[in-house]
């Protein structure tokens, strides 16, 4: 079965194709398709995530699923949140993981609290109009290094210290980062729903 990803992101698809390789579904990046980027107005990420699947359904005809994340930081009162793709745009930086990393660390300097959550929401239609969406949350709490540590990832993975582990997200092997990241949580439950409701 072909699912559309309502994201051109080739790091997400990656993680999500290995993710959802159980289910035998081929994820297709919604670009392949000619579907044009959705609006994002919301300020939460299941709102966003809706509008996504709800915009690469109706342009394919196919069931469409959706990724919104983002960091959560405490010591911002959870922000940037859904802002955290276009995070360094604020600071005067191009839109770019890096430069994400790069603005992050600037702000952070001198803050103590430190404790930060990436958070991932998946949605699924099985149509533009679908009354029942799936919705999947994962939660990956950690805390905000000083500099960046690793190279695997992307994202804030450099900078994004896992306790459990005692390194970051990007020192992490693959598999090991996708059994325990948001995103990797949010598949997990997101394929749960789908083998109960869709298959």
């Amino acid at each position: 079965m072909d699912l559309v990803l309502a994201s051109n992101n080739q790091g997400k698809l990656a993680e999500l194709q290995a993710l959802f390789a159980p289910l035998d579904v081929r994820l297709v990046a919604q670009g392949e398709l000619d579907v044009p980027e959705a609006e994002e107005p919301y300020r939460t990420f299941v709102e966003n995530a809706l509008t996504k699947a709800r915009n690469a359904a109706r342009h394919t005809g196919l069931a469409a699923v959706a990724d919104d994340a983002g960091l959560c930081v405490d010591a911002f009162g959870g922000l940037p949140g859904v802002d955290t793709a276009y995070y360094a745009t604020q600071f005067g930086y191009a839109k770019g993981d890096d430069n994400n990393v790069r603005a992050l660390l600037e702000q952070m300097r001198g803050v103590q609290n430190r404790r930060a959550a990436l958070v991932s929401t998946l949605v699924a239609v099985r149509s533009p109009q679908d009354p029942e969406p799936l919705i999947a949350v994962g939660r990956a709490v950690g805390r905000i290094t000083e500099a960046p540590v690793g190279e695997g990832g992307f994202g804030f993975d450099p900078v994004m210290w896992i306790e459990a582990f005692g390194k970051t997200f990007a020192e992490l092997p693959a598999e090991v980062k996708n059994a325990h990241s948001h995103r990797g949580q949010a598949a997990r439950e997101m394929l749960r729903l789908m083998r109960e409701r869709w298959f």
